[in-house]
């Protein structure tokens, strides 16, 4: 009876340690998300049509993990050349990133309040790491016309009010950074909003150029490998030896009567 109880508590204590084994790794959630498109709008116009179409060339890092889309082409709203989009995720460490650039963009609504505003290259990235989260937006041959001058590198969320009358009919925001609720990053390159309701109000809506979303970057994979495969493989054998030895003793008696 008592080397049955012996035994009993080996293989009891065996199990306990595979289950820490096992579960000393990190349980694998499931990594970081990152997205990206060139362009989005969805307007209503006072006096015309609403507008809404995109996102274009959007991209996903679970696919399609990269995107293009020859241009935009809405006239006295918005025109571009190529744009371009990626997000990728990094399977090892959870780190996700993400950018979508816009080549020769011209932003013809309210032109005639404006003066037009355009840019070569409209360019948002992010990335998300063990970290942290880091989003950057560039706007190369930047013209806001008659809204003043920004730098090519803008400040999070550089703010340029669109008014008549002294009152804010739009508002133009560069560099746009949102931290959204579940943790990750939004970065809008450029990012005009209608504010319907005003006075004089145009209309209401937004329309973004260049969006990229990411993180919080995902845990990294658990593996199953190196100086912890090895501690793990050594604690079993500690415990093992112990269970064959009382097996095998076990047997001597019985085989003794």
């Amino acid at each position: 009876m008592r080397v049955r109880m012996t035994r009993r508590a080996a293989v009891a204590g065996l199990v306990a340690v595979a289950a820490l084994v096992v579960g000393a790794a990190p349980a694998s959630a499931a990594p970081g998300d990152a997205s990206a498109y060139g362009a989005k709008l969805d307007l209503s116009l006072l006096g015309s049509d609403a507008v809404s179409a995109g996102p274009f060339a959007a991209a996903d890092a679970n696919g399609p993990t990269t995107s293009t889309f020859a241009g935009v082409d809405l006239p006295e709203v918005l025109r571009t050349g190529v744009l371009a989009t990626s997000a990728s995720r990094d399977e090892k460490t959870g780190a996700v990133q993400s950018r979508a650039s816009a080549a020769d963009v011209r932003l013809d609504l309210l032109r005639s309040f404006t003066g037009g505003v355009s840019a070569e290259v409209v360019e948002a990235e992010c990335s998300a790491t063990q970290k942290g989260l880091v989003g950057t937006s560039k706007l190369v041959g930047l013209n806001l016309g008659r809204l003043g001058t920004v730098d090519a590198d803008p400040a999070p969320n550089t703010t340029v009010d669109v008014e008549l009358l002294g009152v804010d009919i739009a508002r133009l925001v560069l560099n746009e950074q949102v931290r959204n609720a579940d943790g990750s990053l939004t970065v809008n390159a450029l990012h005009l909003t209608l504010i319907g309701g005003a006075l004089g109000s145009v209309g209401a809506g937004d329309l973004v150029v260049s969006s990229a979303t990411c993180g919080p970057a995902g845990l990294p994979i658990p593996m199953a490998s190196g100086a912890g495969l090895w501690l793990g493989l050594g604690l079993l054998a500690l415990v093992g030896v112990p269970v064959a030895a009382v097996a095998i003793r076990r047997r001597r008696e019985i085989a003794a009567v």
